[in-house]
């Protein structure tokens, strides 16, 4: 990644951070994306890249908010040039129940953040990128490719994601540009590891814990985990985005310890 510029949404923590940071350890520059509200967030990953010995540009706008992006990006341009990777990492989930049941208000958020989120930051980004190519990777999940009850507004905009990538695959590789999907499982940062979370997978106990939560997800995987954790999610991103996959384009990766695949 020496030499490459990578711009990540939702960088200010979790999964964003840890992808800022491989990337970084590996050579590239970083564009660090967050909502204003992460602020405190940004600052720390854009410190832990400098520390590095990487550039890092702290930019803020919310990815529902083209103008916005647009405008992210511009500043991050002008400051380390011109963009090698995009990464389209931003996202919310929650469960709040059967389909029928979810407030209109729910559904619309994750749909604005996830789907129109992705499709904002490639719209932003390309424009931006260098113009003997590049790297696009969004962000979907295993729920990308199987439901999730409960979160049917997250499936559906996990699903939708793995479209939208594959459609810019074949609009963008006569630029160059590769477009991927990587779909983690469940991965241990506070998108998983909260309390809300450990109720749900837990409602038999009052007050339950992260070991409680770690057994029963430990039995939808074929590997003996509970989750991933991000910097294994982080490598596969590596990977994607390097020239390693110089001919990887229109795919989906998996990293869930065999989630989608258990019988």
């Amino acid at each position: 990644m020496a030499g490459k510029v990578a711009l990540i949404t939702g960088a200010g923590n979790g999964m964003g951070r840890a992808h800022a940071l491989r990337l970084a350890q590996e050579g590239a520059d970083i564009v660090a994306l967050d909502l204003p509200t992460a602020a405190d967030d940004l600052a720390e990953t854009a410190g832990q890249v400098r520390a590095l010995g990487r550039g890092a540009v702290e930019a803020y706008a919310d990815v529902r908010d083209l103008t916005a992006m647009r405008e992210a990006v511009a500043a991050g341009v002008a400051d380390l040039g011109p963009l090698d990777v995009v990464v389209a990492n931003a996202g919310i989930s929650n469960n709040p129940g059967p389909a029928w049941t979810m407030d209109e208000s729910v559904w619309n958020l994750a749909l604005d953040v996830n789907l129109t989120g992705a499709w904002h930051t490639v719209t932003a980004a390309v424009p931006a990128m260098r113009a003997t190519g590049g790297s696009v990777v969004i962000v979907s999940s295993t729920a990308g490719v199987k439901a999730v009850a409960g979160a049917a507004h997250y499936t559906a905009s996990k699903h939708a994601v793995i479209g939208l990538m594959r459609t810019l695959a074949n609009e963008l590789g006569p630029k160059s540009i590769r477009v991927n999907a990587l779909l983690p499982g469940a991965v241990g940062t506070a998108m998983t590891l909260n309390p809300a979370t450990f109720a749900r997978l837990r409602p038999d106990l009052e007050n339950p814990t992260e070991q409680d939560v770690a057994e029963v997800l430990s039995r939808n995987h074929l590997l003996p985990v509970p989750w991933v954790d991000s910097v294994d999610v982080a490598n596969a991103l590596l990977f994607l985005a390097s020239d390693e996959a110089r001919y990887v384009t229109g795919t989906e990766l998996v990293v869930d310890a065999g989630l989608t695949q258990k019988v």
